[in-house]
């Protein structure tokens, strides 16, 4: 495993990605309304990108069809979008996008509750906003990546619900996805010791129930959806490892 160090210039770039797949990820979760398609979300990525000269960092990546990813109620990441794909009311509306600009990659998630009046859902998207703010709190250099696991696995399971563990975050630069791998469990002490000048992915998937941790892909190869089809949430940020702790590249002014 080869983890980038970021120098000045690097993370001045970084910062620029980030802030734009910030901007474009807010733009698609302000547009989630009754019906509304998917496509219609993707539209928007297209649009951002050509008035601004760069590029969406999922689009064509391992053969992807979108510019981001739009996954509805179960399904927990890489939705495809789909001009066929109606926003409901009631859905629970994962938009995940990132731009490529000047060779650097921002990647980032939130989930829209569109009408949804269960409770336990709500609390579930409430929740795994809780979990990216433990995960990012535990950040910091010297802090080891199983620290960060471990703070995101204490949220959820102290309010009872299942982390899916066969998906997780990553690294971020030149790519968009580059080492280490960032789970959301994990146990204090393990794994990579972070350093100032990382980039990572922190993007905790949460669901509903215990058993829906357990994940299947559907034919169309690329959409994760829960194995007994519950609810699932997904928040995600990108952050850069700094001398004294950690700073959210792609935090807009609601955070998180």
């Amino acid at each position: 495993m080869k983890v980038h160090i970021n120098n000045a210039a690097e993370i001045a770039g970084m910062r620029e990605a980030c802030r734009m797949s910030a901007e474009i990820r807010d733009i698609c979760a302000a547009a989630v309304a009754p019906g509304v398609t998917t496509g219609e979300i993707d539209d928007l990525v297209v649009d951002y990108c050509r008035k601004h000269g760069v590029k969406a960092s999922f689009h064509g990546y391992g053969g992807f069809p979108g510019h981001l990813c739009v996954s509805l109620n179960d399904e927990v990441i890489h939705g495809i979008p789909s001009r066929n794909r109606v926003i409901m009311p009631g859905d629970l509306v994962k938009t995940d996008v990132g731009i490529r600009k000047n060779g650097f990659n921002g990647d980032t998630s939130r989930t829209v509750a569109l009408g949804v009046t269960d409770p336990e859902t709500l609390r579930l998207v409430e929740t795994t906003r809780e979990c990216l703010k433990a995960g990012i709190a535990a950040c910091g250099p010297g802090v080891h990546l199983g620290d960060v696991g471990y703070a995101i696995q204490c949220v959820a399971e102290k309010a009872g619900f299942g982390i899916v563990r066969d998906w997780i975050g990553h690294g971020v630069g030149r790519d968009v996805h580059e080492d280490p791998e960032v789970p959301n469990y994990g146990k204090p002490g393990t794994k990579l010791v972070l350093k100032p000048g990382m980039t990572i992915a922190i993007e905790p998937m949460i669901t509903l129930t215990k058993q829906g941790e357990k994940t299947d892909v559907l034919e169309n190869r690329w959409t994760v959806v829960t194995r007994d089809r519950c609810p699932a949430a997904h928040f995600e940020h990108t952050v850069l490892i700094t001398d004294d702790g950690c700073e959210i590249l792609t935090v807009p002014a609601d955070y998180p």
